[in-house]
């Protein structure tokens, strides 16, 4: 029996969502975006089980009414239209799926989540979203904790210019995470720390790699592991001299300011090009006790780009969508609560890697 889905937000990892779910034949999907060009990219592409319509997303009246009648709501849209799109998923007691690293905006379909009769699972994908199911998934194996780190990048395979970085999601978001506070649990006090600092270095493989506060990584896990935990925080990977560059454009010359944002946004989109052909690193590290002994236990995983159903998805593309699309049939299938608020982090490590669309992490 297939179910009734709707995609919002038919962009980069959109497409890579229709491209995993469209070929299973479980999910009958309308797409709807406000873009024409991005419609007949979909149209073009003939995916399989799916429709288009062309919307005005920031129209909640009209979205209520798209969403209406579909089992499940996927939002891959910026993290400003979220409350709107939670709230239209709510009126039409639709399960809803998103993938903000906004802290703002997740606080609000928490609210929304509330008494809902339907899931409402927010930040979905890599980071939020994988993540916190692996750091919790090592996190249980001890006793008690002391330390638990989380570090994650999607970084061009070939770096060729001076921030050695190529785009390979949503602007917006990256923009976001640069700029906004971040949460972390310090000296086991939950706290705001600043963006772009606490820089570290390490290797990895034998490669070079800096980490530095950005925000959204953690998710919900600040709340869930708040208590049990001494020292919880989670950092961007990039290679070495990114952030310096990165701290110049937003705080030396002031491109962070909500006001100008814009600038920064039309800067990076029109001199920093796009790729397919990048890495995600995945690597938490998790210190604490077991028996009695000081013990630290590390998860480190790659993962490329790849070719599927016939069409190159960029690692960052792969690991966002399988993740929002593990979450979704993981609800659909009674795996996790059919309502209210479902964190990441209450997904067991093992359902997820053994989902259809998990096993991209496994590889």
């Amino acid at each position: 029996m297939t179910s009734k889905l709707i995609l919002l937000g038919a962009g980069k990892i959109g497409d890579a969502i229709l491209n995993l779910l469209s070929h299973t034949g479980d999910y009958e999907i309308t797409v709807a975006d406000r873009d024409p060009q991005r419609l007949k990219y979909v149209e073009q592409a003939a995916f399989p089980h799916t429709r288009i319509v062309q919307a005005d997303l920031s129209d909640k009246a009209a979205v209520t009414e798209l969403i209406r009648g579909h089992q499940v709501t996927l939002s891959a849209c910026p993290y400003f239209l979220t409350p709107i799109i939670a709230g239209a998923a709510r009126e039409a007691n639709s399960h809803y799926f998103d993938l903000t690293e906004d802290v703002e905006s997740t606080r609000i379909v928490k609210q929304l989540a509330e008494g809902a009769h339907s899931a409402f699972v927010p930040q979905c994908g890599l980071a939020p979203g994988f993540i916190s199911i692996v750091a919790n998934d090592v996190a249980q194996r001890f006793d008690t904790l002391r330390d638990v780190s989380m570090r994650v990048g999607a970084l061009p395979t070939f770096p060729n210019n001076a921030l050695k970085y190529n785009l390979t999601w949503s602007t917006d978001g990256l923009i976001n995470e640069y700029c906004n506070p971040c949460e972390a649990i310090v000296d086991g006090q939950l706290r705001e720390t600043a963006a772009l600092e606490e820089i570290e270095h390490f290797s990895l493989d034998g490669i070079d790699y800096e980490a530095f506060n950005t925000s959204g990584g953690l998710g919900t896990l600040c709340e869930s592991l708040e208590g049990k935990v001494q020292n919880l925080n989670y950092k961007t990977v990039r290679y070495p001299g990114h952030r310096d560059i990165v701290k110049m454009l937003i705080r030396d010359l002031e491109l962070g300011k909500i006001e100008r944002r814009p600038i920064l946004k039309d800067v990076l989109e029109t001199s920093i090009p796009m790729t397919k052909q990048d890495v995600v690193l995945v690597f938490v590290s998790v210190v604490g006790t077991r028996a009695g002994r000081l013990e630290q236990e590390s998860y480190a995983k790659k993962i490329y780009a790849q070719n599927v159903n016939g069409q190159l998805l960029s690692a960052i593309q792969l690991t966002t969508a399988s993740g929002i699309c593990a979450m979704v049939d993981l609800v659909v299938s009674g795996k996790l609560p059919q309502r209210g608020l479902v964190r990441q982090e209450q997904t067991k490590l093992s359902d997820f890697l053994s989902n259809r669309f998990g096993q991209y992490y496994a590889v």
